[in-house]
């Protein structure tokens, strides 16, 4: 059974870090792309990040452009999300999730089958 795991959210204050990961369970995850998705209290998820099954190639959302970083060590089988120069506008639970279908990368939610429980990521003064 699939099973990703997130891990490392909390309070931090603006202009802060954090180092989310992200790892897997019953499955190897170089199967498979990675994405970061978010959802704030009372709005939609939205796509954050993605990083494809080799990690040559990623995409970001513009809002977190320059301050976020996707990677991956597939050995350890574990993605992580570094997150710098955070926002309050970034307070949201953090999802990773797994993408079968594109070699490349994707944004779209309805590619990724397999979903993680999320973690709280909170930024605030």
């Amino acid at each position: 059974q699939l099973q990703l795991v997130e891990s490392g959210g909390g309070l931090v204050q603006p202009g802060g870090s954090l180092r989310l990961s992200c790892a897997a369970s019953g499955f190897t995850l170089d199967y498979y792309a990675i994405g970061w998705f978010r959802q704030a209290p009372g709005k939609e998820r939205e796509f954050v990040a993605s990083i494809s099954r080799s990690g040559r190639v990623t995409k970001y959302a513009d809002s977190v452009k320059g301050r976020l970083t996707i990677s991956r060590d597939n050995a350890k089988n574990t993605v992580t999300l570094q997150m710098n120069s955070l926002k309050p506008e970034d307070t949201a639970v953090y999802h990773c999730a797994a993408d079968p279908y594109n070699s490349g990368v994707s944004s779209r939610p309805t590619d990724f089958t397999s979903w993680g429980q999320g973690t709280q990521v909170t930024v605030s003064s």
